[in-house]
């Protein structure tokens, strides 16, 4: 499967499809590429499509030093030049919109449009990080046990979607695969947990933007996507009822639609 060298570091990445405009899909702490697969499907029929894995997660190596959200900034713009060379459509989740908003707002030659899906401007809230820091502490002493997948799958899925039995098998699947991360994934955890906020340079993004909020998101709550689109000129927000803090697995019929919409006004 294809990777690139970037700062040292190989990040994996998928390219399906063609067309006129290469799509960027950008996942979320603890998980890869994956999480867009059902996004993949349907966004290949009319364009280029790529989806890579941030370093120390998915297939992508690891540093041998500490890095930060800035540094993945870094390997998704050099990914961009490399692979694309001209503006993309950026879409990311969580993590993946904490490096979409410092793209965009950095190298606005690289950003064609951005789509930001239940992410935050700003640093992580005070009131989460000692639990965070509970249960990153048993990850990297004794790697992603049950009791710490179970409590970490209550913070990335909406109490709705959990609770139904028609996810059951969706449910095993995604608990699977959060309980396969390494020890290391801890890194990319205190990355996330020690990120500064950038509230004030957003203000500079031009590029066309769209926001999605689940309305059940408890990592990032819905008014921190409100906050978003008032900072960023002409941004749009859409709520997506019954989602959590992971709406591209949990509601993608509903995501799907409203980025081949989105897309749709660039042809």
């Amino acid at each position: 499967m294809p990777s690139l060298k970037v700062n040292q570091v190989e990040i994996f990445y998928t390219d399906s499809g063609e067309g006129k405009y290469t799509v960027v899909l950008s996942h979320g702490l603890l998980w890869s590429h994956k999480v867009f697969d059902k996004q993949v499907e349907v966004l290949k029929n009319n364009y280029r499509v790529i989806a890579f894995d941030h370093r120390g997660q998915g297939q992508s190596t690891i540093s041998k030093e500490a890095f930060d959200i800035d540094d993945l900034t870094e390997d998704a713009r050099v990914l961009i030049q490399e692979l694309v060379g001209k503006p993309v459509h950026f879409v990311g989740l969580s993590m993946g919109g904490f490096v979409g908003m410092r793209l965009a707002a950095r190298y606005p030659e690289l950003i064609k449009s951005l789509v930001l899906i239940e992410t935050s401007a700003n640093a992580e809230p005070v009131e989460n990080i000692p639990k965070y820091k509970v249960l990153n502490g048993m990850v990297k002493w004794f790697g992603v046990m049950p009791v710490v997948a179970q409590e970490v799958m209550k913070i990335l899925f909406a109490q709705s979607w959990l609770e139904n039995p028609k996810n059951k098998a969706d449910y095993k699947a995604w608990y699977k695969a959060l309980k396969s991360n390494k020890k290391s994934i801890t890194r990319s955890v205190d990355a996330v947990m020690n990120r500064r906020g950038i509230e004030e340079e957003i203000r500079l993004i031009k590029s066309p933007t769209m926001i999605m909020a689940g309305d059940e998101d408890m990592a990032t709550k819905p008014e921190k996507a409100k906050f978003i689109q008032m900072s960023i000129p002409n941004a749009t927000l859409h709520m997506l009822p019954g989602a959590g803090h992971s709406s591209t697995i949990e509601k993608p019929h509903e995501v799907n639609k409203l980025l081949l919409e989105w897309l749709s006004n660039f042809r």
